[in-house]
């Protein structure tokens, strides 16, 4: 690290700037008050011809007449052009910095809410089209450079964040507002990398939903106990869809279809939506709420989960009496026509909230 940089720097320089305007000034002095006919006789007179000459504003009622005071005046001169010169210079540096830090998103992000994606690439990309697609807001931190101009032209700012940082400490992952998103996928390059960083960002950030993708299937106990909320072998899920198209293809088609972001209004996907206080199937069977589902919005109830002391338990499909009560969420397979009247109906957007 050299000493003379940052703030040292400039105050040095500044310093070695206004002794020689003070040594300049002097001179200028001792010489213009001995010629009888010199309008510059005191440091009053030599500060106000110094000031408009550097500002280049130039009154003209006071010159100077000697040759070294003309000398000194010419050295002014150029050193207000100077002056300019580097202001200019570095207003203009400090603007690119400026720049080049919100494209990297060094300053960070404060949406709530919002998936966090670790690491860019090819699979990140995907997921990335699916969350938009969805009209959920998305923050990408990635050490590579070269993904972060791609990500700036072909998504739009107020729903794809990106930050470009080489270390994945809390520090840099606050400046995301990673405490306030509602899911994290680690989409690093290794199976190391992500244990590693789930065991360290658990540290700082332990109720936070952490998803994982696998390239060794035989981590998934590993990540569980590392802290993963949700681990899922890329292998796996592509082996079971491909073996369905060779056994039951409509099935699999089906299956293809729901699990992938709606594209129009009459395709269909599936959705959970939360029940809050002012549901108006709290209380209610679900069994009732089933059939009222599918008559006043044309959706279908398939599942529910209950959330009680913590746990989240799956209950697709119940076949005993099941009351639907506050902080359940209802998995329901609906379109775009539907989803607009459950939203309407149940008074929040459909996903998972903490």
């Amino acid at each position: 690290m050299k000493f003379y940089t940052g703030y040292k720097r400039y105050i040095i320089i500044a310093v070695i700037s206004i002794i020689i305007y003070t040594v300049l000034l002097h001179v200028l002095i001792l010489n213009e008050e001995l010629h009888p006919e010199a309008t510059i006789r005191s440091w009053h007179d030599a500060l106000w011809w110094s000031v408009t000459t550097l500002t280049t504003v130039g009154y003209g009622d006071l010159v100077p007449i000697t040759t070294v005071g003309r000398v000194i005046g010419f050295v002014f001169l150029i050193g207000s052009f100077s002056f300019y010169a580097l202001i200019i210079g570095q207003i203009s540096s400090i603007m690119n910095k400026i720049r080049e830090d919100k494209e990297l998103g060094i300053y960070g992000v404060k949406w709530k809410h919002h998936a966090v994606i670790v690491g860019w690439n090819k699979f990140a990309r995907a997921v990335t089209d699916q969350l938009t697609g969805a009209d959920k807001k998305v923050v990408i931190v990635t050490k590579k450079k070269d993904g972060i101009d791609f990500i700036h032209e072909n998504y739009s700012p107020n729903d794809v964040f990106v930050m470009y940082s080489e270390l994945k400490t809390p520090e840099v992952l606050a400046k995301v507002n990673i405490g306030e998103s509602s899911a994290v996928f680690v989409n690093l390059d290794s199976d190391t990398e992500k244990l590693v960083f789930i065991l360290n960002t658990k540290k700082s950030f332990s109720n936070l939903n952490y998803i994982v993708t696998l390239d060794n299937h035989d981590l998934k106990a590993t990540l569980l106990d590392a802290g993963a909320t949700y681990t899922l072998s890329k292998t796996d899920i592509a082996a079971k869809l491909l073996a369905s198209y060779m056994f039951e293809p409509d099935v699999a088609v089906f299956n293809d279809e729901i699990i992938a972001v709606a594209e129009n209004e009459t395709m269909y996907d599936m959705k959970q939506y939360l029940v809050t206080e002012d549901n108006p199937y709290k209380g209610m069977y679900y069994e009732k709420v089933f059939y009222d589902l599918k008559k006043e919005c044309n959706a279908v109830l398939v599942g529910i989960v209950k959330c009680e002391n913590g746990e989240r338990k799956l209950i697709k499909n119940p076949d005993t009496p099941i009351t639907i009560a506050p902080k359940d969420y209802l998995l329901m397979l609906i379109n775009g026509t539907a989803e607009k009247k459950v939203d309407r109906m149940f008074n929040v957007k459909e996903g998972y909230y903490d």
